[in-house]
């Protein structure tokens, strides 16, 4: 069979009962695993249900890819807020300066951004896809497009998958990474989940992750599409009456609420959600303090005596966010800048360093960049991803209880987790042989 990026039932494998891994899933961890393992000379067959591989991986990063993050393995921990200390052992083993010079040995030429945010210099997620499936065709991985329906379990151990087809597909050592929920046209429906509950794990309920937010007003539909750039940010707890997490950076009103990068890191701090509880603050000028805003305003103010209050913020605000700011300042837009009081300019300071959104939910998880909760990672060995419960069995990527903040962090742990599992069982392939 030939193997390429798409895959059609013509050219799918019926013939295989036997091989020494099966990975099931053939997104950024399972091509990862895959290829280790067929590299390390294992017989490796690859099972996706779909008729496209890496098809979640070549949407990422807005069709970019961010690879990884360039930083050290501790900050990745840093960055990964649910059992991050979890990868410890996969990090040791493939860390992100090990994922870069893994790809660029592969022929992908990387550079690094802002945030230590690692993307392919083409910034197309296609070539990351391409390289990854043409490495694991050079290792002679083979492909079965078709749907684990369930693991062949025997005795504590695993003994191979079972397809939706009937066929059943032999192998003692068998990975699954088959994604959690979000962007399910990817594939990424949550099988996984049902085929580790079969083996009689713990599934953290799966909830959205890095998801934009619903709000309760309607200033974020008026300001559709306005992106706002170095911004700070803060997400507050009103129940508990505590700040939740503070950001800087960039972020985008939607028809229903806030997006951007800002706001999907901080939905991961979000753990308890319930509508009106949350309240979501911009500062629109984080870099100026109270006074130093306060004297932009009585500069602008000064210039534009003449001038209505509604066409006096041209200089300071963007176009669609101008009519917001005056209708929640209460300041009749009418008014001359000249005739504005300093209590009203005080209070219009006030609004500009925390412009507030009442959250009302998340988006639905389908629209989730990754899923939080999935396989209860105490039941997994971190030094190996293997099942602590069957024998033969392993986890990787996203099905685990394991996410991470934007920047490169959950494509790391894809591939760092995909590559452990991999590098373990043919470890214990080698050493049975020896033997």
């Amino acid at each position: 069979m030939e193997f390429t990026k798409r895959l059609t039932k013509q050219k799918m494998i019926k013939t295989i009962k036997k091989s020494d891994l099966i990975v099931v899933g053939g997104g950024a961890s399972g091509l990862m695993a895959a290829g280790t393992a067929a590299h390390l000379g294992l017989k490796v067959c690859l099972i996706e249900k779909t008729n496209r591989l890496g098809w979640k991986l070549s949407i990422t990063g807005k069709g970019r890819c961010n690879v990884t993050n360039d930083c050290p393995s501790q900050e990745v921990i840093a960055n990964v807020p649910t059992n991050g200390r979890f990868l410890f052992g996969a990090l040791s083993h493939f860390s992100p300066s090990d994922v870069m010079k893994f790809f660029e040995s592969l022929g992908v030429p990387l550079k690094t951004e802002r945030g230590n945010r690692v993307f392919p210099q083409s910034d197309r997620a296609k070539d990351i896809v391409d390289a990854l499936v043409h490495w694991n065709r050079d290792g002679g991985v083979q492909v079965i497009q078709g749907e684990a329906k369930k693991l062949f379990l025997e005795d504590e151990s695993v003994k191979g998958v079972v397809l939706s087809d009937g066929e059943t597909i032999l192998a003692s050592q068998v990975i699954v990474c088959c994604g959690g929920k979000s962007y399910p046209v990817t594939g990424s429906t949550g099988d996984g989940y049902l085929l580790a509950q079969q083996a009689g794990h713990t599934v953290i309920p799966p909830r959205p992750s890095l998801v934009p937010l619903c709000c309760k007003e309607q200033d974020c539909r008026e300001m559709m599409g306005l992106s706002l750039r170095n911004i700070g940010f803060e997400l507050y707890d009103m129940k508990k009456k505590k700040t939740v997490c503070t950001d800087f950076g960039e972020l985008l009103f939607t028809h229903f609420g806030l997006s951007g990068p800002v706001v999907l890191s901080g939905s991961t701090h979000l753990k308890e959600m319930e509508s009106g509880r949350y309240r979501a603050d911009i500062d629109l000028k984080p870099a100026l303090s109270f006074e130093k805003l306060d004297a932009r305003l009585q500069r602008d103010f000064t210039k534009y005596h003449a001038r209505d209050f509604v066409n006096g913020l041209s200089d300071l605000l963007p176009r669609l966010m101008i009519p917001i700011v005056v209708r929640r300042s209460g300041i009749l837009e009418s008014t001359k800048c000249a005739d504005i009081t300093r209590e009203q300019r005080l209070s219009l300071v006030r609004l500009l360093k925390q412009l507030s959104f009442t959250v009302t939910g998340f988006r639905p998880i389908e629209e989730a960049i990754v899923t939080s909760g999935g396989v209860k990672v105490k039941e997994v060995d971190p030094k190996t991803m293997e099942s602590k419960k069957i024998h033969g069995l392993y986890f990787a990527g996203e099905l685990l209880d394991v996410d991470g903040y934007t920047g490169g962090f959950n494509l790391q742990i894809a591939f760092c987790t995909g590559r452990l599992a991999a590098q373990s069982i043919a470890q214990r392939v080698q050493n049975q042989k020896s033997f």
